[in-house]
């Protein structure tokens, strides 16, 4: 069989394969570029405007969370934003019966002003209505809402994606350099015939039209649909294949492939959220004096379980999002001593890269006018995607 016919066969069953769950992640990615403003538009309740002020200390944010909850659960995470201050919520054991205790929410949400209560939910679970509509469609995004399995789901379908971003735009290049014309071999321009690849006849048959949209359609957007694809394995399969990849290329570090998991999950660290984050800021202070960047705003930390520490994130000078931060160090949860500082730019050239991956995919970058490219984008995923199909249905009539 001849390379060409092989690689059309394969991006065909490839791309068929995916059809359904690049349709659901276009849907949901152009909705998701709008989360905030979205979630905010169902749920004004969970939102506040900072009308100049500043917000709380994270120290007392953690006090006033532990107020508002049962004493048969605990904090384990907080994540700071202008307009509110989220925290996940964990049930504790129960020593007599060995089951967690029953809790009707796992997120609790806090006014960053004042400190005060806005709601709580079971983040993601749609059958609370429209309160989760957002959060559903982020699980259905990330995850297809199946969890574990639907991340290996979709983190197989985001590498196939990303080779069959290199096999569908091989097969727009031209078949031939050379024609014959009139029993005479005759150069043909390549970027003369491969500019055909790039247009679309809107004066020609429905399958004409259908077939230059999926062609130039995935041509004009290529790098874009690359950089979608593999960030997707980043969020996916971040601690195998995306680890594995960038470290043959780059100089790449993650705590959560760097650090070993404990021989027992770290229920209760001798450390709780409240000096962590005390403990953290102060390693972060010194941090930013040795390395000469600026701590502009404290923006999450959250505690690991299953390798013992918490990583607290800041937004800095060296952080290229629009909003948050990807300015991190870990901190172990017994003793409090720095595991490692991540950098989002400057330190490592795969871990630069990754955070310039991370932004373009989650819209936190370059504004307004970016993120409505983004949501067109999950449109174009869904269009190349059907009329994949369409070519597919018409090739096997």
């Amino acid at each position: 069989m001849k390379i060409r016919p092989l690689w059309v066969l394969v991006h065909r069953y490839t791309g068929l394969a995916m059809t359904i769950f690049l349709v659901v992640v276009g849907l949901t990615g152009s909705l998701l570029a709008f989360y905030k403003e979205l979630d905010g538009a169902f749920n004004p309740q969970f939102y506040v405007a900072a009308n100049g002020r500043a917000p709380i200390a994270f120290d007392t944010l953690i006090d006033n969370a532990d107020k508002c909850i049962e004493p048969q659960a605990s904090v384990q995470s907080l994540w700071m934003s202008a307009s509110a201050v989220q925290f996940s919520v964990s049930p504790h054991q129960n020593e007599q019966t060995g089951q967690l205790f029953e809790l009707n929410y796992d997120q609790l949400i806090l006014d960053p002003y004042t400190g005060s209560e806005l709601g709580r939910r079971r983040w993601g679970v749609i059958s609370e209505g429209m309160t989760n509509l957002m959060p559903f469609l982020y699980k259905l995004h990330f995850n297809l809402a199946l969890d574990d399995v639907g991340m290996w789901i979709l983190g197989i379908t985001a590498l196939i994606w990303t080779i069959d971003c290199f096999v569908g735009f091989y097969l727009t290049l031209p078949a031939k350099v050379f024609v014959a014309q009139d029993n005479k071999s005759s150069a043909s321009s390549f970027w003369q015939r491969w500019r055909r690849a790039w247009l679309i006849k809107w004066r020609g048959s429905s399958f004409r039209i259908n077939y230059d949209l999926h062609r130039a359609g995935g041509l004009w957007l290529w790098l874009a649909l690359l950089v979608f694809a593999w960030s997707s394995v980043y969020m996916n399969l971040g601690d195998t294949v995306y680890q594995k990849v960038m470290q043959s290329v780059s100089d790449y570090h993650q705590p959560w492939t760097e650090i070993e998991d404990l021989p027992e999950p770290l229920v209760h660290p001798a450390i709780d959220l409240r000096a962590a984050y005390r403990m953290a800021h102060q390693a972060m202070s010194h941090a930013a004096v040795e390395h000469g960047f600026q701590i502009e705003a404290p923006v999450a930390i959250w505690f690991n379980q299953a390798k013992g520490f918490y990583v607290y994130c800041v937004r800095s000078s060296l952080d290229i999002q629009d909003h948050e931060g990807q300015t991190r160090v870990v901190i172990d949860a017994n003793n409090g001593q720095q595991k490692m500082l991540l950098l989002p730019t400057g330190q490592y050239n795969g871990n630069t890269i990754t955070s310039w991956l991370m932004a373009l995919h989650m819209a936190n970058v370059f504004g307004l006018p970016y993120r409505l490219f983004v949501c067109v984008l999950g449109l174009v995923i869904v269009m190349l995607s059907v009329t994949g199909v369409v070519i597919w249905s018409k090739k096997r009539r």
